[in-house]
């Protein structure tokens, strides 16, 4: 769907070919536009599950601290995963 309307912007827009003509000749610039439009683009597929390197990291500490002081549950034998949670309070 994405691919259409940008399609559809292009030929509404046939100054949009001139500018990048102009842009594409001067490499700094067109370094600059990539980059931006590289932003704009990740901004839209911004996913919020997603974490960095650090922030994953620190999530691993947390959990390995939170095990230590012995605080997590277990999965006992033959037991689902919808009944561990069930037994551990969760409301499924």
């Amino acid at each position: 769907m994405n691919g259409g309307y940008f399609m559809t912007a292009l030929q509404l827009n046939p100054d949009i070919y001139r500018q990048l003509d102009i842009i594409a000749k001067d490499e700094s610039m067109f370094d600059r536009v990539t980059k931006y439009i590289n932003r704009i683009v990740k901004q839209m597929t911004y996913d919020p599950t997603c974490m960095t390197k650090e922030e994953y990291f620190a999530m691993l500490d947390r959990s390995e601290a939170q095990y230590a002081r012995g605080e997590y549950t277990t999965q006992l034998p033959g037991e689902s995963v919808t009944d561990m949670l069930r037994r551990s309070g969760y409301d499924i």
